[in-house]
């Protein structure tokens, strides 16, 4: 049964990071290639470029990390190489969380509408606030790999005390629990800004539809679609983003386990939902990636009846050659 299990969730996880790699290369190649023929980019393709890139490294990194637990579980790693990987990881998943957080403030502060001062000051800066947001979220990950560096010389100084300098040592799963929780209230930042704009939308277009049945306006104008359609990526987002946040949290307490076994196999698939999931959100939220999916699939449609097409005409001329040597 425990091979079943296994199996499944393996399949699940190669499908999840298949169609996460594609989504998000569909981002980066669309927006680039559009960057490249209008020779200018605008403040979303500026976020959403940078975001997809580093989402496709969190997802090789991944894949890499999964396929040698798997296929060369007693591998030992030097110190060095681990560093590098952990460093890595932590930087691309860092922005991954920052760069959506960052599209999220976008967004709210070009749809949402109050009165307040402070928050009109700031819809006016819009740019300057996505640049400070990302200033502030390198001072964080900064001190994130500082802890991150003194976390791993502390498990390297132990590992060679106990004559093994490797990432296979018995000391790897208190270590791995200390990196995970620090990893968690890290992440808990982005998500708690996210939640904040979510909850900011939705208190917006309460007072949006109050205003206009004040009015005796119809209950959908551009404003309040501009809404809705912002209230659902969010929502999506803050399903996937806490799904992600949350399995990190059993794993601190069960981090000692092995890497294939199916429990620790089940947090990976719930982990790479988010990086995976999310781009599919972000295309059928934006006009521009959306139809760009669509024609994609409707050539890739056409393509596959046109090959069906010459080779039902390649099978019939064959029959055709077959009994015309027959009758001869």
């Amino acid at each position: 049964m425990g091979f079943v299990i296994q199996s499944i969730l393996t399949v699940i996880l190669t499908v999840e990071l298949i169609i996460g790699n594609l989504g998000n290369g569909f981002i980066a190649v669309v927006n680039c290639m559009d960057w490249v023929r209008r020779r200018k980019i605008s403040s979303v393709e500026q976020i959403l470029i940078p975001l997809a890139i580093s989402r496709i490294g969190v997802l090789w990194f991944i894949l890499l990390n999964w396929w040698i637990s798997v296929l060369y579980p007693a591998l030992s790693v030097p110190g060095k190489i681990f560093r590098i990987f952990y460093i890595f990881l932590r930087v691309c998943n860092h922005f991954g969380a920052w760069f959506a957080t960052c599209l999220g403030i976008f967004y709210f502060l070009k749809i949402a509408n109050f009165s307040n001062s402070v928050f009109l000051y700031l819809k006016r800066r819009v740019k300057k606030v996505v640049s400070v947001t990302l200033l502030v979220s390198l001072v964080l990950l900064l001190i994130n790999l500082a802890l991150m560096n003194t976390y791993i010389d502390v498990w390297i100084d132990g590992s060679k005390r106990n004559t093994s300098y490797n990432s296979s040592s018995r000391n790897y799963a208190p270590f791995y629990k200390v990196v995970l929780f620090t990893n968690s209230m890290f992440m808990l930042v982005p998500f708690s800004v996210s939640l904040a704009t979510f909850i900011l939308l939705i208190i917006s277009l309460r007072k949006h539809l109050k205003k206009m049945q004040h009015n005796a306006k119809g209950s959908r104008d551009a404003s309040t679609t501009a809404h809705v359609k912002a209230l659902q990526s969010v929502i999506a987002f803050l399903l996937l983003y806490a799904t992600f946040f949350l399995s990190f949290l059993p794993q601190i307490w069960i981090s000692d386990l092995k890497e294939k076994s199916p429990i620790i196999l089940f947090f990976w698939v719930t982990k790479i939902a988010f990086p995976a999931g999310h781009s599919y959100v972000l295309i059928l939220g934006n006009c521009k990636l959306r139809q760009a999916f669509l024609s994609v699939f409707v050539a890739s449609k056409v393509l596959a009846e046109k090959m069906e097409t010459c080779k039902s005409i390649d099978q019939k001329q064959g029959h055709g050659m077959t009994s015309s040597r027959n009758h001869g």
